[in-house]
């Protein structure tokens, strides 16, 4: 079984940077807009269970959202990413999220924890951090977390440049929530979910996941 997430954001933004550091652990400076989508799957061992992960890096060209909506499409994970360097890009974030949901992925929840009991895991994540000086990043960072409140996603900060620790810790948080959902939809179909042994694996991966967790507490 592979499982599906979108990666979706303004143009160069740094969507395809963000899946080169983690799956290659590569920055490449030399920027190249994406055409269309392209694809990574990844692998990840949690607590002995085997997911993998299909991600889809979409292009953030106007012209190209005319066919972005068919992407959100029985995605469990929506990422939107945007430039810490950029405000603009950032207020942009308000619609990709509203584009996700339109697609009939609304979140169940208003908590400000990506996790949901229906539609897909929203994460905002801001790339290119030390791009930003420093008398502004606390401006920066409020706004994100506004917005991350306001769209019912988490909130993560990485530098695909300076290295790949951040960038690894959310994209194995990433993978641990989609792991715990797709755990409790399956046992929900065989309607053991409520068992003790299902309760105890989905809390050992619940713990797994906030092993990686760099989020701004917006409950």
């Amino acid at each position: 079984q592979i499982v599906k997430a979108v990666v979706v954001g303004d143009q160069a933004v740094g969507k395809s940077s963000l899946l080169q550091r983690f799956c290659y652990n590569t920055f490449k400076s030399d920027y190249k807009c994406t055409i269309g989508v392209d694809f990574e799957i990844e692998q990840f061992q949690i607590l002995n269970k085997l997911l993998k992960v299909q991600f889809w890096d979409t292009a953030g060209q106007e012209r190209f959202k005319c066919i972005a909506a068919s992407y959100y499409r029985g995605s469990k994970a929506v990422i939107v990413v945007f430039d810490m360097s950029s405000i603009q890009s950032l207020m942009n974030a308000k619609q990709w999220a509203s584009e996700a949901y339109n697609e009939g992925h609304e979140p169940s929840s208003s908590n400000g924890d990506a996790r949901r009991s229906e539609g897909p895991l929203l994460f905002l994540v801001g790339t290119k951090r030390d791009l930003v000086v420093n008398n502004t990043w606390k401006e920066v960072e409020a706004l994100a977390v506004t917005v991350a409140k306001e769209i019912r996603a988490e909130l993560w900060i990485v530098s695909s440049l300076t290295g790949c620790e951040r960038v690894n810790d959310f994209f194995f948080r990433l993978a641990a929530m989609l792991l715990e959902n797709s755990m409790k939809n399956a046992l929900l179909v065989k309607q053991v979910i409520h068992s003790e042994f299902a309760t105890d694996m989905i809390s050992q991966i619940r713990k797994f996941s906030n092993l990686f967790i760099f989020l701004y507490d917006s409950q």
